[in-house]
Parts: structure tokens; C-alpha cells; sequence
């Protein structure tokens, strides 16, 4: 009975120690906070021509339904620009994301007069806007 005693004391801290350094492990993995993610670099631009605003980072390329639109490159290497609406601008009928597909247009929107396809690196931010002369 004696060494029954004996060895329950010996082994209670020795387990509970065990249990100490477990909970600090796991405490330290729980407090280490995941790599934060990393944004994809902005795709660099040419600047616009003198006397033009430039766009800023919440403008970018984000096009969407009703925006109106100049293309300041050509018709090879379209550069486009939103601006006000009026007569010699394009007006966004339709922003298909995720593809490069500039046919699409004639399914999804009949009445556009034309197209302009960006295509990303990253398949996912390809997107085809489908335009109609103003």
C-alpha cells in the first residue's frame, strides 16, 4: 500500500506536467495567426494622354452595365476609358466574367455593335464586355 502511494505521487506530477506542456503547445499553435494572403500585383498601364485624369486604384478596370466608355488605343490594343455618356462614346451593355470569348455578345446581348476581351493572367479575372456605339 505504501509503494502504491508512492508511485501515485511520483507519477501525478509528472503527469500533470505531460498535460502542462501539451495545453502550451497547442495554446502556441492557436495564437500563431495564419500568413495574411497576398493581393496580385495591379497590372502596370501606360499613362493616359496629357490633360486626361488618371484613373484611380477603385476605378482600375472595373466596368460594369451602363458605364460609358472611349477607347484611347486601337482597334488591335484597346485601351479603354470610362467616361461621361454621350454621342462618340461605347456604352456597357453586358460584362461577362471569367471568359475570353468575345461571341458571346451575339447570344447574351444582340444589340451590341462590338466587343472588347481582357484577358488576364489568371483565367478567372478574363471577363468580355459587350458594347454598343452611342
Amino acid at each position: 500500500m505504501i509503494i502504491g502511494l508512492v508511485v501515485l505521487l511520483l507519477l501525478c506530477p509528472c503527469l500533470g506536467l505531460a498535460g502542462w506542456a501539451v495545453w502550451q503547445v497547442a495554446d502556441e499553435e492557436a495564437s500563431v495567426a495564419p500568413p495574411a494572403p497576398t493581393a496580385p500585383a495591379a497590372p502596370t498601364r501606360d499613362p493616359l494622354p496629357t490633360g486626361e485624369p488618371t484613373p484611380t486604384e477603385d476605378e482600375g478596370d472595373d466596368f460594369a452595365k451602363g458605364d460609358c466608355v472611349v477607347n484611347d488605343g486601337t482597334d488591335d490594343d484597346a485601351e479603354l476609358r470610362k467616361v461621361p455618356c454621350g454621342p462618340n462614346t461605347y456604352e456597357v451593355l453586358l460584362r461577362i466574367p471569367a471568359t475570353t470569348d468575345g461571341d458571346r455578345c451575339e447570344i447574351l446581348a444582340p444589340q451590341a455593335t462590338a466587343n472588347y476581351v481582357h484577358d488576364n493572367s489568371v483565367n478567372l479575372l478574363d471577363y468580355v464586355l459587350c458594347l454598343k456605339e452611342r
